[in-house]
């Protein structure tokens, strides 16, 4: 299945007068990348909830916010044992830096972290409904996930289209360009050379040789069976992400070697048009895990 990149999701939950609150959000990203706002009670476990999102998701920009809060019926959200930290701090740099100014409550007010509920030890049943409440705001962000990435699948589908139907289009008027341009060099080269027959021969080897390299039914041929990959991989959606950018830059490449080699105008302006979905694709699966 494909998935996008960008998801939200959000998760609550609340045990022995404590509140969780989990928010994850993701955005497109080349690798995984997990960055996670805690409070300082979870420092300790930051490895093993990155490990748990890892489990979960395999692309992108990750980030992951933790609160944790007092729950009804609790009387304080001061935290003194840090607060008495602060004071004795506060005292050192004030005699390290000889200021006469004393120290007044509104210096208190600026550490935040004094009116959290950052209890010194998490407990073993804390985290386990902690890591139920990160699964579920993971599950939510996937879900919205795959929901953005059936619209991405709808569109990448119907620009493949587009590009086989001009492909399909290009190959009708190369077999008919091809002989045309042979004879128009045919006729000019007779109104240069008054004893045609004299060269017929080497005129004939050396018209076919140019129409050889002029000839694109091997790109047509490849670019086709990339469209034919393509759509594989957005039907089977395993990590496609990386697999639809280098399958790009090959169809991107034909349609170059296409318009470069062909004779006809009209086959370099379908290239063209071919390279700009081509790009409009490669836009969107930026955002493709």
């Amino acid at each position: 299945m494909i998935l996008s990149m960008t998801g939200y999701g959000k998760a609550v939950a609340a045990f022995n007068g404590f509140s969780f609150e989990v928010e994850l959000k993701s955005v497109n990203n080349r690798f995984l990348e997990v960055s996670a706002k805690l409070p300082g009670s979870l420092f300790a476990k930051e490895f093993e909830i990155k490990e748990l999102i890892r489990t979960k998701i395999k692309r992108g920009k990750v980030s992951l916010s933790i609160s944790v809060k007092f729950g009804a019926g609790q009387d304080a959200l001061l935290n003194e044992a840090k607060l008495f930290e602060t004071a004795q701090m506060l005292k050192q740099i004030k005699k390290t830096l000889k200021i006469k100014e004393k120290i007044q409550i509104q210096h208190f007010l600026n550490f935040k972290e004094l009116f959290s509920p950052d209890f010194l030890e998490f407990s073993d049943e804390h985290f386990e409904v902690l890591k139920n409440c990160i699964s579920e705001a993971a599950d939510q962000l996937i879900e919205m996930r795959k929901v953005e990435g059936q619209t991405l699948l709808k569109d990448l589908f119907e620009r493949a289209k587009v590009i086989s139907d001009t492909l399909a289009e290009i190959e009708k008027i190369h077999r008919d360009s091809v002989q045309e341009y042979f004879l128009k060099l045919q006729e000019r080269v007779q109104q240069i050379i008054k004893d045609i027959q004299n060269y017929s021969d080497r005129l004939e080897f050396e018209l076919a040789l140019l129409t050889e390299k002029s000839d694109i039914t091997e790109e047509c041929v490849r670019l086709k069976s990339h469209l034919k990959y393509f759509s594989e991989i957005l039907s089977v959606g395993d990590e496609a992400g990386r697999k639809l950018n280098f399958i790009c830059q090959e169809m991107h490449r034909e349609a170059n070697t296409i318009a470069s080699k062909s004779l006809s105008a009209e086959i370099t302006h379908h290239s063209v048009s071919i390279r700009e979905e081509v790009e409009k694709i490669r836009e969107q699966i930026q955002n493709i895990e």
